[in-house]
């Protein structure tokens, strides 16, 4: 009998999912990091631990934060793969903009991610984003005002909103916090 049950969330399957998703190769990202192939390879098996230094490189290569490539909770072994505790999520990006983000799928091994996103209030975003996504977000609490493809929206409670592969911005002007559910595919963080 063969076991089809989703194996743990790992370092090295978070880093093959997010190199997949900038359509780099192991050979493209072993030239970027001056490193070897093999090496990549055994990284991404989990054969072979990767150093600080190591993990920093390969955060700024594939443009993730370094809190993505720690933040590996240990969830009970029954749990891994289905269950994302509301005190166990990984935390994403720095929140210099005013935005903390907190990864609420089990890993970054799917098609899409989910993330669950705070917006500070009198935050915005420095710079227009514009990736190869589809992107559906869903505001739970407070007012977020967007410009997507040069259109400008402002989205509250319940409304939820879609961006194409399109540049957008976001900004909260307002004196609360807006929280919002975010969908990205493919995965980028």
């Amino acid at each position: 009998m063969t076991d089809h049950s989703p194996q743990p969330a790992t370092l090295g399957a978070d880093l093959r999912a997010l190199r997949k998703a900038r359509s780099l190769t192991l050979s493209d990202l072993a030239n970027h990091l001056g490193r070897s192939v093999g090496w990549l390879s055994q990284v991404e098996r989990d054969k072979s631990e990767p150093s600080i230094s190591d993990l920093r490189a390969i955060a700024k290569c594939l443009d993730v934060p370094m809190s993505m490539l720690f933040a590996h909770s240990a969830a009970p072994a029954e749990e891994q793969g289905y269950v994302v505790r509301a005190g166990a999520r990984r935390p994403m990006g720095s929140g210099e903009e005013g935005l903390m983000e907190e990864l609420l799928s089990p890993d970054l091994t799917d098609d899409f991610e989910m993330v669950h996103s705070t917006f500070r209030p009198r935050s915005h975003m420095q710079t227009p984003a514009d990736r190869p996504t589809q992107e559906v977000g869903y505001i739970i609490s407070g007012r977020l005002d967007l410009v997507i493809g040069g259109r400008s929206f402002s989205v509250g409670p319940g409304d939820s909103f879609r961006i194409r592969h399109e540049p957008y911005q976001w900004s909260n002007p307002y004196d609360e916090p807006c929280v919002a559910v975010w969908v990205i595919a493919p995965p980028v963080y």
